[in-house]
């Protein structure tokens, strides 16, 4: 390589390395930066004259015990329960689910057709929690909600109260979720369907395999690294939960605590309650160590049985 083209590669290498200075600084901020609030779980915290700083450093250790708030209290065995079963469901419907669109969509004769039906399924991802919100409640209005109408105009049941019918939630919150989370995770599958070589499909048509066995032979097998990828990313998020979703959704009811209560609504809750940092904070790099001792204990199950799929 000459000088010419050393001095062309420095440059443009300088040129791309100032390109990510912007990402760097986001990340300085927004990752690296507030891991030092780790500390406070450790710490007994409380504001003091001086900022934050000052208050930091003179708030006392107090070691493990702001951790004894998630094991020990009697809403530990609801919120934990809620928590991880949410998340498994939430993985397994929106994984098949999202396939199975992707699927369908690649499938369709029609390609402007199927991009609006990608754009409509796309849309709810965008919608903020609040305004989600005021969705679930015109359909579930005690006075003028969609469903309790219909129910009296069918003579089936007279209008519910369904605010204070913990056992309709998980089912609401499950299709709530799938309904704004199945058009993101739909895309990502599309996208690698449609990045799989023709010749596959063309040479299992001459062999005169149906459609099923296409997607079943091909289809699902190209998908199966992606796929992977997904549920291990998802699983380490599995004690961590949408506060939107189980807090502004249900909009607080306390009647549905039993079905609503998620480890990050307790821990806003306690934070509201009792004005303790330390809990929400010990509660968070919890949270943040189980998924780390999750995503590499699954990544490297993976990758003893399917060394392609794991993530490294």
């Amino acid at each position: 390589m000459g000088s010419k083209e050393k001095k062309a590669s420095r440059t443009s290498t300088g040129i791309f390395l100032i390109m990510t200075i912007p990402v760097l600084i986001y990340f300085i901020f927004e990752a690296y930066l507030p891991m030092f609030g780790a500390l406070l779980a450790f710490k007994q915290f409380h504001f003091a004259r001086g900022g934050f700083f000052a208050s930091f450093w003179s708030s006392p250790w107090v070691g493990f015990q702001n951790f004894k708030f998630l094991f020990t209290t009697d809403a530990a065995l609801v919120m934990f329960r809620n928590t991880i079963l949410y998340n498994l469901v939430f993985i397994i419907t929106v994984t098949v689910c999202s396939v199975a669109l992707a699927v369908c969509i690649n499938e369709l004769l029609n390609k402007k057709m199927a991009k609006i039906y990608q754009t409509m399924m796309f849309f709810p991802y965008f919608l903020t929690t609040i305004v989600v919100s005021y969705f679930v409640f015109s359909f579930f209005s005690m006075d003028m909600g969609s469903v309790n109408g219909i129910l009296t105009h069918l003579h089936i049941h007279t209008p519910v109260n369904w605010y204070a019918k913990p056992v309709a939630w998980p089912f609401i919150i499950i299709i709530v979720n799938l309904w704004k989370g199945i058009g993101y995770t739909s895309i990502l599958y599309l996208a690698t369907i449609v990045g799989i070589d023709s010749q596959y499909y063309e040479a299992a048509v001459m062999d005169g395999a149906s459609k099923w066995q296409q997607i079943k032979f091909i289809t699902i097998p190209h998908l199966r690294p992606i796929i992977t990828l997904m549920v291990i990313m998802a699983l380490s998020g599995i004690l961590k939960s949408d506060f939107g979703m189980f807090y502004v959704i249900p909009q607080n009811a306390g009647a549905l605590l039993p079905t609503t209560q998620t480890i990050d609504t307790y821990q806003y809750r306690g934070l509201v309650t009792l004005g303790s940092i330390g809990m929400p904070a010990a509660a968070g790099l919890f949270q943040s160590f189980v998924g780390l001792i999750l995503i590499l204990t699954v990544n490297k199950v993976v990758k003893k049985f399917d060394s392609d799929s794991a993530m490294f």
